[in-house]
């Protein structure tokens, strides 16, 4: 299947955050909502030890998402 017939939401590697208010995306293996009535959107979530965190469009960009939840790489004993 070409990425052409699939919707953009479901590629692999989108390009632009959903932009609707309490969406949600991937990143880092944790989830990231975009916070409602915010002057500039940001994405709330939490970092590696549990602690809030709060990320701009361009930096969840360059730090990579999904809207997704990445596959764990740990391997199963």
């Amino acid at each position: 299947m070409s990425t052409e017939t699939v919707p953009a939401a479901e590629t692999d590697a989108p390009t632009d955050p959903p932009t609707e208010p309490c969406s949600v995306v991937w990143c880092g293996g944790r989830p990231y909502v975009l916070e409602a009535g915010s002057v500039r959107p940001r994405w709330v979530g939490t970092d590696g030890r549990g602690r809030p965190e709060t990320l701009s469009n361009a930096q969840l960009q360059r730090r990579g998402w999904s809207h997704r939840r990445a596959a764990s790489r740990r391997r199963s004993r």
